[in-house]
């Protein structure tokens, strides 16, 4: 079975997703996928837009809004006639000629299907919706009622798509599509504490916090660093500094002149897994990647909205207020209080992670391929 994915780097979650997928599929044996970065692919105008999207993500969050309705309401990608660039989209399926075609992005739903039946006739077209809740943040773009199946990753992903007019014969709640190693077995108590002194030099018994960077590299490490070390609230801290050479060597640097926090500045790792299974508690941005990750590991969320949430955020935050999983701050200065309450009260934690084991999906992204050859097969 050959699937094409269609994704985009807006953000980091759409690829996460793609290459989860790709992953399992390998696993699987019998899947063949290919991902296309459709609209930095398709033409310069929307690889422009992606690179805004990015920016903004990176220095001004709040100006999100804006970008958010004007694309709710343009609709660009709405109707195969107005993409630019649609014969070169066209040419790249027929060159694959895949079995089935699976969006794991906003714009890609639409038109994007339309010119890829015109490609491959009767080709199935699939949307897997990562986000976590309805209402204001979640994309009317997402919701195709003429695709041949959505598949949201939790039941209110798969309600706001259905207030849209995805029918409910063609829905479906699929879980998260997560790395396969964020599915292996948890790691025992001892596990954890040698992980903690044998691969990070770190204290067994201290509380752990990770702070946590998106695919476009946007933190706010070292504030928060500051922060902490002025309210006298001394965790030992893991800084994910993704591919941000600057972030990361402005913290090693920090953590020299600061010994009374312990640092572990980390560039790219494939270990999230296990950092999100030994540390006591996440600051991260409000991305449903990052949180369906901390929610698989049973990791507390603290999530940063400093310079303004995004509108895809706030659904995300809506979902984690809701079961009572995560904590927000609008600025570095609400950090201290929080992480000194949780190492004072360990108690709180331990709520949280039984709550996250409520909602934690029983599927595997394997399940998914089920329906795909149901869908072939038809």
């Amino acid at each position: 079975m050959k699937i094409l994915i269609l994704s985009s780097s807006t953000g980091g979650g759409h690829n996460m997703r793609a290459r989860s997928l790709s992953e399992w599929g390998q696993l699987s044996g019998e899947i063949e996928t290919s991902t296309h970065q459709v609209l930095e692919s398709t033409h310069g105008l929307y690889r422009f837009g992606v690179e805004t999207y990015n920016w903004i993500q990176r220095t001004a969050p709040w100006l999100h809004h804006f970008y958010f309705n004007y694309l709710e309401m343009a609709g660009m990608f709405k109707s195969a006639n107005r993409i630019i660039g649609k014969e070169k989209f066209k040419h790249h399926v027929i060159s694959l000629r895949p079995d089935l075609i699976l969006s794991v992005h906003g714009s890609t739903n639409h038109g994007f299907f339309d010119l890829a039946r015109e490609a491959i006739p009767g080709i199935p077209c699939v949307t897997y919706c990562g986000e976590l809740f309805g209402g204001y943040g979640f994309s009317k773009h997402w919701a195709n009622p003429q695709a041949d199946l959505f598949i949201g990753a939790v039941p209110e992903c798969v309600d706001a798509a259905r207030s849209w007019g995805v029918p409910s014969e063609k829905s479906v709640v699929g879980g998260f599509l997560l790395d396969p190693h964020f599915y292996n077995p948890p790691m025992s108590l001892s596990e954890k504490n040698r992980y903690r002194r044998e691969q990070l030099g770190f204290d067994e018994s201290r509380f752990t916090l990770l702070l946590g960077t998106g695919a476009v590299g946007a933190n706010n490490h070292l504030s928060l660093l500051k922060k902490l070390a002025a309210h006298q609230v001394h965790p030992q801290v893991i800084a994910l500094c993704g591919k941000n050479q600057k972030t990361f060597s402005e913290i090693q640097a920090w953590a020299k002149e600061n010994p009374q926090i312990p640092v572990k500045a980390l560039a790219y790792t494939r270990e999230i897994p296990q950092l999100m299974q030994i540390s006591d508690a996440l600051i991260a941005r409000p991305g449903t990647g990052t949180t369906c990750e901390a929610i698989q590991s049973g990791c507390p969320i603290i999530h940063n909205g400093i310079g303004g949430i995004m509108p895809q955020e706030w659904i995300t935050v809506k979902y984690t207020r809701k079961h009572q999983i995560s904590e927000t701050i609008h600025s570095s200065g609400a950090l201290p209080s929080i992480v000194d309450d949780w190492m004072k009260n360990r108690s709180e934690i331990e709520k949280i992670k039984i709550q996250m084991t409520k909602i934690r999906p029983s599927k595997t992204p394997q399940a998914l391929f089920q329906h795909f050859r149901s869908l072939i097969s038809s």
